[in-house]
C-alpha cells in the first residue's frame, strides 16, 4: 500500500457510470463483470505536495477492487483516455495487489482527453510484501519515472529517460511474443531438423531477453 502525506488524501468514490457516456455496451459489461470499486484516494500536485513538472502536471491515485484477478489493462486504458491527468492505479484482489500505470499525452484534437502511449504494470504481491513507494523529491516528473521504474524492476535504468524505458519494454514485449510463438511452432513440429534449427532462433531470443535492460 502507498503510504502518502495527509494533505493528498481525496477519498471518494468515483460512480462507475461516471464513464458510461464514454463507453460501449460491451465495455460498460466489463466494468460491471471486474469491478466492485473504484476510489480516488489521493492526488499528486504543486498544491499538496508543492511538486510540479514540465509533463506531469498532476499525479492521481485510484484503488480500484477486483471482482476477479485481472491486470484490467482495457478498462485502465478507457479510464486514463478520459481522465487527461496521469493516474496510478492499485488494483486489489483479496490480498493481494498490482500497480498499473500508463505514460500518455494530451489528445492532438479532442480537448482533456488523452493518448496513452505505454501501460506499465507490476507483478501482483500481497499487501504486505508491497515493495512500491511514491518517493516525492525533485519532480513530478521524477516521481512518476521513478515510480514506472519500480513497478518494471528497472531501477538500473535511472539515469535514462522514461522514453527509453518505453523502447526497452516494448522490445521486451516483442521477444516475449516471439519466443512464445516459436515455443509453439517447436512443438507442432514434427521434423526432427526444423525442430533443431527452430530451437537454434529460440535460444538466441532467450539470450537476447535476458541482455535487455
Amino acid at each position: 500500500m502507498l503510504v502518502l502525506p495527509h494533505t493528498t488524501i481525496v477519498n471518494k468514490v468515483v460512480p462507475k457510470n461516471s464513464f458510461d457516456k464514454f463507453i460501449n455496451t460491451k465495455q460498460r459489461k466489463g466494468f460491471t463483470e471486474f469491478i466492485e470499486r473504484i476510489r480516488w484516494t489521493n492526488k499528486l500536485s504543486i498544491h499538496t505536495i508543492r511538486l510540479e513538472g514540465k509533463e506531469v502536471n498532476e499525479i492521481q491515485v485510484f484503488e480500484i477492487a477486483l471482482r476477479k484477478k485481472t491486470p484490467a489493462e482495457e478498462i485502465l486504458n478507457l479510464i486514463d483516455r478520459h481522465i487527461p491527468y496521469h493516474i496510478i492505479f492499485e488494483l486489489q484482489f483479496e490480498d493481494e495487489i498490482l500497480y498499473s500505470t500508463a505514460q500518455k499525452h494530451p489528445h492532438p484534437v479532442s480537448e482533456g482527453y488523452s493518448v496513452v502511449d505505454w501501460r506499465f504494470a507490476s507483478d501482483w504481491v500481497t499487501k504486505e510484501q508491497s515493495p512500491y513507494n511514491l518517493n516525492l523529491k525533485i519532480s513530478l516528473d521524477e516521481v512518476f519515472a521513478d515510480f514506472c521504474l519500480q513497478i518494471t524492476g528497472k531501477q538500473r535504468m535511472q539515469n535514462q529517460t522514461l522514453s527509453q524505458l518505453i523502447v526497452v519494454e516494448q522490445k521486451r514485449k516483442q521477444l516475449l511474443s516471439e519466443i512464445n510463438k516459436l515455443e509453439a511452432e517447436i512443438k507442432s513440429r514434427k521434423q526432427f531438423n526444423k525442430k533443431v534449427e527452430l530451437n537454434l532462433i529460440l535460444q538466441g531470443k532467450k539470450v537476447e531477453l535476458e541482455n535487455i535492460f
